[in-house]
């Protein structure tokens, strides 16, 4: 027998994206390729309850820097993964491997057509 989903079902989504040398794993119930070119757009953000007996303390500072915000949008190149998960975690920031101190390649947008420089 296969199961089907209702359209009423609530979707949760994981994505990882970095952020000046910290990696930032969040919850939100909506992600879309968004308004504006090279950015993805994600809203109605998930966190977990204030009543927990244990505070995570990286949860509370996502809490804090996205306190009133409707919609972010990450740009393509700094998402590392997108992910439609079964329940929500915990939302958290950790140190990007390297650290900040690493030099990094610049990003390079994406051109449409797959045409670059070069290409004829």
């Amino acid at each position: 027998m296969t199961m089907t989903k209702h359209k009423t079902e609530s979707r949760t989504f994981k994505v990882i994206f970095t952020n000046q040398g910290e990696v930032f794993e969040i919850y939100a119930a909506s992600v879309s390729q968004g308004e504006m070119f090279g950015f993805i757009e994600v809203e109605q953000l998930l966190f977990g309850e204030r009543s927990q007996l244990i505070v995570d303390s990286s949860e509370e500072r996502l809490k804090t820097e996205f306190a009133g915000v409707k919609r972010v949008f990450i740009p393509l190149h700094a998402v590392i993964r997108i992910d439609e998960v079964e329940k929500r975690g915990a939302a958290r920031i950790t140190p990007s491997e390297g650290g900040s101190s690493v030099v990094k390649a610049f990003p390079v947008p994406a051109v449409p057509g797959g045409r670059g420089p070069g290409s004829r």
